[in-house]
């Protein structure tokens, strides 16, 4: 990382981040060009060690290549603000940013069914508990990220403002 200054390394720091993004986007190979896909997200840390969690369906690009190949890249990101610099009379970009590398593993029986209920109808549900159409849980690819790497960044270093 270039900007040491701006790197996150508590993990605790990092996990705030994944908390407040919606979105993960997952880098896959595909042949000359990769292929980047922006999904939603559930997590779970388990003792330090951080797994995120995809469900989508069994079919089509991101499916194929996530079978093909279990290895990802990923990035999810706050949004970006312009801030300014008052003393410098300049302008820079705020974010708050993680990047990493996972091993995928598609789930099935009890460990897919319970990421389903506790993990990713929790996170987009954690009130209603509604319940969903259970047999749609078979045409649904559930997908585990364990991650192996993982980095945050955000500026300004200490994440507050400047102005």
């Amino acid at each position: 990382m270039r900007r040491k200054d701006r790197e996150i390394t508590n993990f605790n720091k990092i996990l705030e981040i994944v908390e407040e993004c919606d979105i993960i986007r997952l880098g896959l190979a595909d042949g000359d060009f990769p292929y980047i896909v922006p999904v939603n997200f559930a997590y779970e840390n388990q003792n330090g060690q951080l797994y995120l969690y995809l469900h989508g369906a069994k079919a089509g690009r991101k499916y194929e290549l996530l079978k093909r190949n279990p290895h990802c890249s990923f990035e999810m990101d706050i949004p970006l603000q312009m801030d300014c610099i008052v003393e410098k009379k300049d302008v820079t970009m705020r974010y708050r940013s993680v990047m990493g590398k996972a091993e995928i593993e598609f789930l099935e029986g009890e460990e897919k069914q319970r990421a389903i209920d506790d993990i990713i109808m929790n996170r987009y549900d954690e009130t209603r508990h509604f319940d969903y159409n259970r047999k749609a849980v078979a045409a649904t690819a559930v997908i585990k990220l364990k991650v192996m790497e993982i980095t945050g960044k955000q500026n300004p270093p200490n994440g507050g403002s400047d102005c």
